[in-house]
């Protein structure tokens, strides 16, 4: 079947680009084009197969037309390359081309080429574990997987969805219309033409009803899912269906783990290597929690939450953390160096693309009667610097620190003179730490950050180490 025509522009590209004469930039466009449109790769086909077989056959063609022509052809060749266009097809086209397509067997079909379903248009810090698909900026995707090891990328399907997934995430693409989420979080702008956009999880399907939303899962289940405008359709693993407003939320606890259920961190003795002693929240009086406003925090928990947020509607989801090492086994009066070290951890809570980059802020607690603050049940009222603001004359800043968005969840450590000549000043043995986020949401359901506590049953305790 002769392909559909195609542009005298369009077959001029291709003729440049099969004679390694089509710059770089235009090379690339006329590739995408090629994806996209199936007359221009039926015609692209076509014209790569005819100059491979006139590549293969140059130096028989001339003979073809009888020994007057093969004679003036051999004297008409210059030294250098000839493009086909003013060389082969001049000299043999008339005559040759029939004869040599009369002869040889008809080219098989081009391999069917997956029509491409979205674009990778950006992505911010990134970094990628293996995965199916292309994921440098603005590589044109069909079905397969994206796996974000660290970052943020934004995906825009063919049907207009515009989709951000945050590290650590795994996606799979499906259809213009269909993703799955395998684990880690996105949120998703669907405009009205790409109604009907679905996101599917473990556990549950969503299914846009002209909105934007975010959707966060585990390769188990536990979906949670936030609307943040308009509406989307729900329906679980058990055949159930419901719709979710904008402001609303829901959660699917099919894999869930209770927390209260892990191992919590062993007593651990202090570790000491090149002069430095690393000293773990777990060990001796040393404890770590995290307060929320307007709740009590009734035992402690894997994973150390922090917040900060000006919008009124996020007044009670500011939560700070508070960190006691026990110094006792340390001559803090000859510190020289001190550093914190912190494990970042994924807080399956709000969502990345909500935020900036994050500065935060350590403080260390001067009056020394805030040090026997209890883990179990602690509140906001009753948490060491209670109220909005840390009073200077109670709490010193030690040092800050700022995580990008999708940042790398690799351990990192804190420090500076402040620090260790904080810890200098010690008189009972304990020094207990503030964290706060001092960066605040620039939307609502902004992401909450987390650290691993002692009770995480795999990542490090937030750690001093001294030397």
């Amino acid at each position: 079947m002769k392909p559909p025509a195609v542009s005298a522009a369009d077959t001029d590209r291709i003729e440049r680009a099969l004679e390694g004469l089509l710059p770089a930039a235009e090379l690339a466009a006329l590739q995408a084009d090629v994806i996209r449109d199936p007359a221009l790769r039926a015609a692209y086909a076509e014209r790569a197969s005819l100059h491979a077989a006139l590549r293969a056959e140059r130096d028989v063609l001339p003979s073809l037309l009888g020994p007057s022509a093969s004679t003036a052809a051999r004297d008409a060749t210059p030294p250098a390359r000839w493009p086909f266009r003013t060389a082969v097809f001049a000299a043999v086209a008339a005559a040759g081309i029939a004869l040599l397509l009369a002869l040889r067997p008809a080219p098989p079909p081009a391999a069917p080429v997956a029509p491409p379903i979205a674009t990778l248009v950006s992505s911010d810090h990134t970094k990628w574990a293996p995965s199916t698909l292309p994921t440098a900026a603005h590589s044109v995707l069909g079905p397969g997987t994206l796996s974000l090891l660290e970052g943020i990328a934004t995906v825009t399907f063919a049907s207009g969805a515009s989709v951000t997934i945050e590290a650590p995430t795994k996606v799979e693409l499906v259809g213009p219309l269909l993703m799955r989420l395998i684990e880690g979080s996105l949120t998703a702008e669907v405009p009205p033409g790409a109604h009907g956009f679905t996101v599917e999880t473990a556990d549950l399907r969503v299914v846009d009803l002209g909105t934007r939303f975010g959707v966060t899962a585990s390769s188990t289940g536990n979906s949670h899912v936030i609307v943040f405008e308009g509406l989307v359709q729900l329906d679980d693993a058990k055949g159930a269906s419901r719709t979710l407003a904008a402001g609303k939320s829901y959660h699917v606890r099919s894999g869930a783990v209770n927390a209260g259920n892990l191992e919590p961190a062993q007593t651990q003795k202090l570790d000491r290597i090149d002069g430095w002693t690393s000293i773990p929240t777990a060990f001796g009086r040393g404890k770590d929690a995290f307060a929320r406003r307007g709740y009590t925090v009734p035992e402690p928990q894997p994973l150390l939450m922090v917040k900060h947020s000006d919008l009124p509607a996020s007044y009670q989801n500011e939560r700070r953390i508070f960190l006691t090492f026990d110094l006792s086994d340390v001559k803090t009066a000859a510190v020289t160096e001190a550093e914190l070290l912190l494990d970042p951890e994924p807080s399956g809570m709000g969502f990345t693309a909500m935020v900036p980059d994050s500065r935060f802020a350590v403080y260390g607690v001067v009056d020394e009667s805030a040090d026997f603050w209890s883990e179990t049940g602690l509140a906001w009222e009753t948490a060491p610097g209670a109220g909005d603001e840390l009073d200077p004359a109670r709490f010193r800043r030690l040092a800050e620190f700022t995580l990008v968005r999708g940042a790398s969840g690799a351990p990192f450590a804190v420090g500076g003179k402040a620090l260790h000549e904080f810890l200098k000043t010690d008189t009972n043995g304990l020094a207990t730490f503030v964290l706060v986020r001092e960066t605040g949401e620039t939307e609502a359901a902004g992401l909450v950050h987390a650290f691993a506590s002692k009770e995480h049953p795999t990542a490090r305790p937030p750690t001093l180490r001294v030397r």
